[in-house]
């Protein structure tokens, strides 16, 4: 079976997302609305990649749990710089957000069962 392109595959995803978004707030040059939800939804990319890498997993390739955290913590800040943007600077909904994030992440990472390796 051939190597997958996942690294080219998630740059034309970011490239993709870009365009998007330079469409929908380009024209209004509102460019932390794009740079957020462009973390927000480059997030969402990454949580689907870790489906991906779970369904079919590859030798030398980062974990798909790995993935998925990475994903969610992207998530958390786009949405978070999002959402302050939205409610006009008031950071304590986006702190809480992000808190509220970050802690269950650190629930399931230390609920998780730990793999064993056989040596």
């Amino acid at each position: 079976m051939p190597p997958r392109q996942l690294g080219l595959l998630s740059f034309g995803v970011l490239i993709v997302i870009v365009a998007i978004l330079l469409v929908a707030f380009g024209p209004s040059q509102e460019w932390d609305k794009i740079l957020s939800l462009t973390l927000t939804l480059y997030g969402l990319w990454v949580i689907a990649l870790a489906g991906i890498r779970a369904k079919s997993p590859q030798k030398y390739e980062r974990g798909a749990f790995s993935t998925l955290i990475w994903g969610i913590l992207l998530l958390a800040v786009g949405g978070s710089w999002y959402l302050n943007i939205v409610t006009q600077g008031k950071i304590l909904y986006s702190v809480v957000l992000f808190l509220v994030i970050v802690g269950i992440l650190a629930v399931v990472v230390a609920l998780s069962p730990t793999r064993k390796k056989q040596t």
